[in-house]
Formats: C-alpha cells, sequence, structure tokens
C-alpha cells in the first residue's frame, strides 16, 4: 500500500506562489497526480506526472502558471504554483495510479488508487 503525505498549504496573496509536496512510500506507482477540491465543488483534476516517461498532463485552468517537477531520489513530486488566483483557492491531494492507465484517465479521479489526506491552500485578493 502506498502512503502519500502532503505538506506546503497555506495563505497566500493573488499573484503569490506556493510549493506543495507529496512524499510517497510503501510501494511503487505508476503515475502521481494533483487534484483539488473547493467548498460546495466537486474534485478536480489540476495536474499529473508520469513516473518513468516524466510525462506531464495540467488542466487548462493552470497551464502557464503550474508546474509538477518530482525528485525521485526522494520518491516526492511537487506542485510550484505561480500566478495564484482566487480560484485557486482549495484542498489540494495528491494520488496515485499503481499501474499504467491510458491519457483519458489521468484526468478521472476515479482512476487512482491512493490518497493523501490534502492540504489547504487559500489565496486572498
Amino acid at each position: 500500500q502506498v502512503q502519500l503525505v502532503e505538506s506546503g498549504g497555506g495563505l497566500v496573496q493573488a499573484g503569490g506562489s506556493l510549493r506543495l509536496s507529496c512524499a510517497a512510500s510503501g510501494g511503487s506507482f505508476n503515475t502521481m497526480g494533483w487534484f483539488r477540491q473547493a467548498p460546495g465543488k466537486e474534485r478536480e483534476f489540476v495536474s499529473a506526472i508520469r513516473w518513468i516517461s516524466v510525462t506531464t498532463y495540467y488542466a487548462d485552468s493552470v497551464k502557464g502558471r503550474f508546474t509538477i517537477p518530482r525528485d525521485n531520489a526522494k520518491n516526492t513530486v511537487y506542485l510550484q504554483m505561480n500566478s495564484l488566483k482566487p480560484e485557486d483557492t482549495a484542498l489540494y491531494y495528491c494520488a496515485v495510479v499503481r499501474t499504467y492507465i491510458v491519457t483519458t484517465f489521468i484526468t478521472k479521479a476515479t482512476s487512482y488508487d491512493y490518497w493523501g489526506q490534502g492540504t489547504q491552500v487559500t489565496v486572498s485578493s
């Protein structure tokens, strides 16, 4: 079973930056993703990275502002968030998929096998 521990959330002003971390342990995986959920809204895909090919994926709403670098030695993936907007306010989760899935399913929360506990990001206007 893969354990995921997120960190790095907080309060930031619009236009600022934050970096979230997700450290994985306890098993291997193929893809790690970041999702977010705002109050009263469904969980939505933010970004993902395939561990071996380092192929990255981004939601249109964050493209050009967020990146998803990884540290292979630390089994950690980051979500570097720049030019933050109030609409980025949400609880951010990392999650992993154990085996390969086609690209179509990378944005689907139901594709992911293990989830972290979430870290809150609040962007003030």
